[in-house]
């Protein structure tokens, strides 16, 4: 499901340039660049969302690309995820906080790609968040982002609102503070029950109500955890009834 995202995607290293392309284009628009100067033209051009770059290339590096972009008013806001090692993240990149996110190298394709698809879901949402109606109350259909989708993007956006699901005549609440999901509701089952049950829908509704509250405390895992947990019971689900595919990884390293 290609969002309404565009990324720009820069690497002197074809192989992994025309690699994370591929496996990012179901997810994005993706305009990519082989070196840093060639991305600051064409972010000046058609500026992205986000920005995803390496950090080591010859010329300029991907920090002082992001320092350029950040400078200037049009691009400032871009969000950016830098690929580094971990040596680099740790003695050069995280003090100076220039990312929003970073990849850690070498990495595995689907990782990588899981990593950098959780900031492109938040992206969208901020930006479907922006077309929300008069009432605050923001509307969608879960063909356009599903439900494991938007739970992560209101948790990485510490959003506190109440999200209603509905598929046909069902319909469930789940209560979000600071972006942990603290109640929910579908039918007679309540807490984490009623969002393992829900985060196997594909088809039908959802609407984001900012100002919807709750005093109410029913589940007992975190939100990564209620996903990781719903999500392994989504995979043994899949196994039992055969359609569990196997799929090939790729390890890059630059």
């Amino acid at each position: 499901m290609v969002s309404n995202v565009k990324i720009l995607l820069v690497d002197d290293n074809p192989m992994v340039l025309r690699l994370l392309k591929q496996s990012l284009s179901a997810l994005a628009s993706v305009t990519t660049a082989s070196d840093a100067a060639d991305a600051l033209l064409k972010a000046v051009d058609d500026t992205p969302d986000l920005l995803v770059s390496d950090y080591r290339m010859p010329g300029m590096d991907g920090r002082q690309l992001v320092e350029k972009l950040k400078s200037r008013p049009g691009t400032a806001k871009i969000s950016v995820i830098l690929m580094a090692t971990k040596n680099d993240i740790t003695e050069k990149l995280s003090q100076q906080d220039p990312a929003d996110d970073f990849v850690e190298k070498p990495f595995f394709l689907k990782e990588a790609t899981h990593r950098i698809k959780r900031v492109i879901d938040k992206i969208a949402l901020e930006k479907l968040s922006k077309s929300a109606s008069s009432d605050g109350v923001l509307r969608g259909s879960l063909s356009q982002m599903n439900v494991i989708d938007l739970v992560q993007s209101l948790e990485m956006g510490r959003k506190s609102c109440q999200l209603t699901l509905t598929n046909e005549k069902e319909t469930c609440d789940l209560y979000f503070t600071q972006g942990q999901v603290v109640h929910a509701k579908y039918g007679s089952s309540t807490g984490d029950e009623a969002v393992f049950k829900v985060l196997r829908w594909t088809d039908g509704n959802f609407q984001v109500n900012f100002e919807g509250k709750t005093t109410e405390q029913t589940t007992k895992l975190n939100t990564q955890g209620l996903l990781m947990e719903g999500l392994r019971l989504l995979d043994e689900s899949r196994r039992d009834s055969g359609q569990e595919e196997e799929e090939e990884d790729v390890l890059l390293d630059t």
